[in-house]
């Protein structure tokens, strides 16, 4: 299985992330919070990069990329691990819709 560490956090392939990202808005500072599944970890070393994918509103889906080692990321919570995940990309779930695109 496919996985990789941030900070003390293992994250695994089908795994519902949350991943606390600091935004920057003219002077002000904000923690945003994004919660999807991760479908990709792509890369090695200090170029690897993960792959995060949420259903929006209008069931539009939404995907987001963040580099491992980028300084914006705070935190990376495991909400829900799966275990059952048999494919290293969820690249099949841009295909579905309803709830079969958020399970694993």
């Amino acid at each position: 299985m496919i996985s990789a560490k941030f900070n003390d956090t293992d994250i695994h392939i089908g795994d519902t992330v949350r991943v606390h990202s600091k935004v920057i808005e003219g002077a002000k500072t904000r923690i945003q919070i994004f919660e999807g599944i991760l479908i990709r970890l792509k890369g090695r070393g200090e170029n690897r990069t993960f792959t995060v994918r949420r259903i929006g509103a209008g069931g539009i889906g939404i995907e987001k990329i963040w580099p491992l080692d980028a300084k914006v990321l705070v935190k990376i919570e495991v909400k829900k691990k799966n275990s059952g995940v048999r494919r290293s990309k969820l690249y099949y779930l841009r295909d579905l819709t309803g709830k079969q695109a958020v399970r694993v």
